[in-house]
């Protein structure tokens, strides 16, 4: 019995070695697939920074722009490094105090071989001490009068732009240079405005008044006449110092354009038309002497040194060529640009 014991003992010791042998090539077999499965260094992912003012003019609400337009305008990859170089040490905008805001203008370009026509987006810049203006124009070919109105009617104010390094910081410590024309209409909510409210939109222009330059309005002399006829209104300009009364309506007689029996009522109407443009004409000039009178030294000199810059998208392989399209007119507010980029 103790033999055999010690033989089974003895048979043990024998396969231990063998044993650990064989662990330790299963060992080292497992090491090798381990080095072997190791998957080879990959180059590290560099991101392009984006830059400090890069969403600047996305920021910047495009005035009287169709709602449904809007994204049409965002389908480009539009670059506005020139505004942003603007900004920089050197740039027409260095260290300035800036209003901004947008507007679009629809024109034929080519684009890829193809040429069709684009809403293109365009940044105004104004350079001034003060808000140029807190009021909004509203005006279009389809409504009679114009109206001056207070912008924040229609949802809009200039509020502070924070660059992109800037955004962490508290908004009220910055002391802010560059101001943007925001609005807060949210586009979900437009399906609830009435017809007319929506459209006023579209018709928006950024309202300016200059003091020391003499109105359109002051010098014309024409006035817009939309008379409700039998058959159907008659669209046409009459200016009082060209056009003798009697002669344009026998005219639109002969054109059958109105009838012999409201040829008297349609020219009480042009008269009364007349006289309410005179009658504007005369409290607009009278408005600006008296703006004119009460206005500080410090305020003269602001909208003396006022600057205007048009800011157009540079080309770019991913946006269509808009070189040939640029041109200094703003609007019939701000008139022309000092200077187009």
């Amino acid at each position: 019995m103790r033999k055999g014991a010690k033989r089974k003992a003895s048979q043990k010791e024998e396969a231990k070695p063998a044993q650990e042998n064989h662990q330790e090539s299963k060992k080292a077999t497992s090491q090798a697939k381990r080095v072997k499965a190791s998957k080879p260094e990959t180059e590290p992912e560099y991101f392009e920074d984006k830059r400090n003012l890069e969403d600047l003019w996305k920021a910047v609400f495009p005035v009287g722009t169709e709602w449904d337009q809007l994204d049409a305008v965002y389908q480009f990859n539009w670059n506005f490094s020139n505004l942003e170089d603007a900004f920089e040490e050197g740039g027409k905008l260095y260290g300035k105090k800036v209003y901004l805001f947008g507007c679009t203008e629809p024109q034929l370009v080519s684009f890829k071989g193809e040429s069709k026509v684009i809403c293109i987006p365009v940044v105004v810049a104004v350079v001034s001490p003060f808000p140029p203006s807190d009021k909004i124009g509203i005006n279009s070919v389809q409504r009679e009068a114009e109206e001056i109105i207070p912008m924040k009617q229609m949802k809009m104010d200039w509020v502070p732009y924070i660059p992109l390094e800037d955004r962490d910081s508290q908004v009220d410590r910055l002391k802010s240079q560059i101001y943007i024309l925001s609005c807060t209409q949210r586009r979900a909510a437009l399906k609830h405005l009435k017809i007319d409210r929506l459209k006023k939109y579209e018709y928006c222009l950024p309202y300016f008044y200059q003091p020391f330059k003499e109105d359109e309005v002051e010098q014309s002399t024409e006035v817009q006449i939309i008379f409700p006829a039998e058959e159907k209104p008659i669209f046409c300009e009459f200016d009082w110092e060209l056009d003798e009364l009697e002669e344009f309506t026998d005219k639109l007689i002969e054109e059958e354009e109105l009838s012999k029996d409201q040829k008297d009522a349609f020219k009480e109407f042009v008269k009364e038309k007349v006289r309410e443009a005179k009658r504007a004409n005369r409290e607009a000039r009278e408005a600006r002497k008296k703006a004119l009178e009460e206005m500080s030294e410090e305020s003269k000199a602001a909208f003396e040194n006022m600057r205007f810059y048009k800011f157009y998208p540079v080309q770019t392989p991913d946006s269509p060529d808009v070189s040939n399209v640029k041109a200094p007119f703003i609007n019939r507010y701000y008139g022309k640009a000092h200077e187009i980029l």
